[in-house]
């Protein structure tokens, strides 16, 4: 905050720390006669955005495959589906249940829905089929699995369960599952999710910047920019899918919309930082943004260029969510950006300083900034720095312990909290009928090995009789179904799914491809732990590189870089009792290391750029800790309070029912947090002054001045 009261004559002597050929030097266009037509392209720029946002290229729109393993086996028979006759459907499976046995107008609720039903179905509805127990009946409904005529498979799902749920006879339990039952929830579970996430996301962060800023006016401008930059990024990510062949996914968009709602509010607090402190120095909003532009932009092009390189490592996965994900994330970062930089300082100038009423910061006002806790932090910190960064680090290890033995894969009870239709009524199957009806091992294979693998499948033990061959449209190609007596989501399926793969594969000539829920998920683990192996390295060296590039040194990135990943261990051990003992999940999501991983080392990266970029700027005109010690007064606190936005940002994401989204939005935020209050406050100082220049090495700086009594923060 800043003293508006008491105005001081300019000083004739430049502040330490600063370059007043740098300040006169031309800058980014902010001029008067610049500033207009920026705003103008900018309005044309949303107005031709808002059709291209909400549009998606005909080719992916019935893509089922987009999520799922890369080659994987499974994947390839999922892709075949097309070429059978029922490929194009969906079935929904409505299980009706009763306990003690079904009786005579529950029988007559099954028939008058089988009736009501036939208009929606595509083709006949088969006749239900009873349990052996007498207690439950399913009725299966093929349902269209395109959109066709504006109509989603949801949409069909949603009226089918809407009939079943009707005039129901008293006891009577009834629930959609089955294809279109999980797709209806799946749905439904993204639809609440994003406008939830949206409206606590856009509470918390104008709560945190009401508070940070006190002004009634300045906390909308970085949320208006964030929401541009999120139209911008939807119509950029259209137009790629279209003309450049990008695969979009949109169950990617609850995570870019968190990640660009982080990353794009802690840019604009940043350049805004940066301009408040300017505006003490310089008569007009036009020259104080100029040169805030000039001293703050480059971090900030550091930052998102290390968060967009770090994403676009995902593309070396062979899951599909992840590897759609990365140009996503990448796409995203980089239009928060080009906001930040151009539409946000044409808003800020054309407002004036009174965007900051009532806390207006006057040309040469004396800022509070040195009455802060940063510069006490800064000097306890200095005192003794090697016993700081030794005690620090051992904190953050014994935090990290909790990450040994962790656990990792969900099964299909524990993905989403509470007990959607679907799930309900998988469970409803597996007590009244064979464990895997609702979700057998489809095999695919050549037609003339039909018989041949039929007999391999029934030589497997806990195989169900296999259904007849189901011949593609072409005759090619043959499908056989198979069910299992175990939980198709158990370890022991898995198991049972090796013993079908090895049978069928013996076929000579079949060319067989297993594939099916239980093979998808067991491809599902295989992809995550391949892509753990090769992205989280490539992702730490891209990293790394990027801050050698930037800094010119390596003993300060080999430093950086080590804290953040003790930042992540620690945030991974914390993670895994909050799930364990206090949410009480099973295990964690097999995609949450990875992607908690990607999102923290970059993340945690960017705050090391702020930090040691403004150390570096100091280092100009001031002897090493001094400029370590300032450095960390001039950016503690926006580096504090943007890393309270980012962590609320992604705290947001435990609204939504998926688990994985809840893990991966605990641990980011946990992460966050960790990383601004210890690492880029306490240990990456303590370690700076304790390596001394030795930290630029081998970089050669050697200050301006090395007298402390010239030196106001020495």
């Amino acid at each position: 905050m800043f003293r508006t009261g008491k105005s001081i004559a300019p000083a004739r002597n430049h502040p330490p720390g600063r370059d007043p050929a740098t300040d006169r030097a031309p800058g980014p266009p902010t001029g008067r006669r610049h500033t207009w037509p920026a705003l103008l392209a900018w309005l044309i720029l949303i107005a031709i955005a808002i059709p291209l946002a909400s549009q998606r290229a005909p080719h992916s729109r019935d893509n089922a495959t987009v999520e799922l393993p890369r080659g994987a086996e499974s994947t390839r028979v999922a892709e075949l589906t097309d070429r059978f006759p029922d490929g194009d459907l969906a079935d929904g499976i409505l299980i009706y249940a009763r306990p003690g046995g079904l009786g005579p107008a529950d029988l007559a609720k099954v028939e008058a829905d089988r009736a009501a039903l036939a208009p929606l179905a595509r083709g006949p509805i088969p006749a239900a089929g009873r349990s052996v127990d007498g207690a439950a009946i399913t009725l299966v409904v093929p349902l269209d699995a395109k959109a066709r005529d504006g109509r989603t498979p949801a949409d069909q799902a949603r009226k089918v369960r809407d009939r079943a749920r009707a005039e129901l006879p008293a006891g009577l339990t009834v629930r959609l599952t089955g294809p279109a039952g999980n797709a209806l929830d799946a749905e439904d579970a993204i639809e609440s999710t994003g406008r939830t996430l949206t409206l606590v996301t856009v509470l918390v962060v104008a709560v945190l910047l009401l508070f940070t800023y006190r002004s009634p006016i300045l906390w909308l401008l970085p949320l208006v920019c964030v929401a541009v930059a999120l139209l911008l990024s939807r119509a950029v990510g259209h137009l790629l899918e279209r003309f450049a062949h990008l695969t979009v996914d949109d169950g990617n968009t609850i995570t870019v919309t968190a990640l660009l709602f982080g990353a794009g509010t802690d840019y604009a607090m940043l350049l805004l930082a940066r301009y408040r402190e300017e505006l003490l120095r310089h008569p007009t909003p036009y020259t104080a943004m100029r040169v805030a532009l000039r001293r703050a932009l480059p971090s900030i092009a550091a930052s998102a260029a290390t968060v967009a390189a770090a994403l676009l490592c995902l593309l070396a996965a062979d899951m599909g969510f992840n590897h759609t994900l990365g140009p996503a994330g990448a796409i995203a970062i980089g239009c928060g950006f080009v906001v930040t930089a151009t539409l946000f300082p044409a808003l800020l100038v054309v407002l004036g300083r009174r965007v900051f009423w009532p806390l207006i910061p006057r040309h040469g006002a004396e800022p509070t900034a040195r009455r802060s806790i940063w510069p006490r932090l800064g000097r306890g910190v200095a005192r003794r720095p090697r016993l700081v960064w030794i005690g620090t680090s051992l904190a953050l290890g014994v935090l990290a312990v909790g990450a040994l033995g962790i656990e990792t894969g969900l099964d299909d009870a524990h993905t989403v909290v509470g007990e959607p239709d679907s799930v309900a009524g998988q469970e409803l199957l597996a007590a009244h009928f064979p464990a895997g009806r609702s979700r057998p091992v489809r095999i695919v294979a050549d037609s003339a090995s039909a018989e041949a693998v039929t007999h391999a499948l029934r030589t497997v033990p806990g195989v169900g009789t296999p259904g007849a061959p189901l011949r593609s449209t072409d005759g090619t190609l043959v499908e056989i179904r198979a069910v299992l007596d175990i939980p198709p989501d158990s370890a022991a399926a898995a198991d049972r799914l090796s013993a079908i793969k090895a049978a069928v594969h013996a076929v000579p000539n079949a060319h067989a491809l297993v594939g099916g829920p239980t093979a998808t998920g067991v491809d599902k683990a295989t992809a995550q732990a391949h892509d753990r192996r090769t992205v989280i390295p490539l992702v730490i060296g891209v990293v790394f590189l990027i801050l050698v590039l930037l800094l010119r040194a390596l003993v300060a990135p080999l430093l950086l870089m080590a804290t953040v990943l003790l930042s992540y261990l620690a945030a991974l051990g914390v993670s895994r009792h909050l799930f364990s003992h206090v949410l009480d999940f099973p295990a964690m999501d097999v995609q949450v290391m990875l992607v908690g991983f990607l999102f923290l080392v970059a993340l945690g990266a960017d705050y090391n750029i702020f930090l040691i970029h403004r150390i570096r700027e100091e280092a100009r005109t001031r002897t090493h800790e001094s400029a370590v010690l300032s450095g960390l007064t001039a950016t503690g606190g926006v580096i504090t309070g943007a890393g309270a936005v980012l962590a609320a940002t992604f705290a947001a994401l435990t609204v939504a029912p998926q688990v994985a989204f809840i893990q991966i939005g605990a641990m980011v935020a946990l992460g966050v947090l960790i990383d601004t209050f210890l690492v880029r406050s306490i240990l990456v100082p303590a370690l700076a002054l304790d390596a001394g220049r030795a930290f630029w090495w081998p970089a050669h700086r050697r200050p301006k001045t090395a007298d402390p009594r010239k030196d106001p923060v020495a």
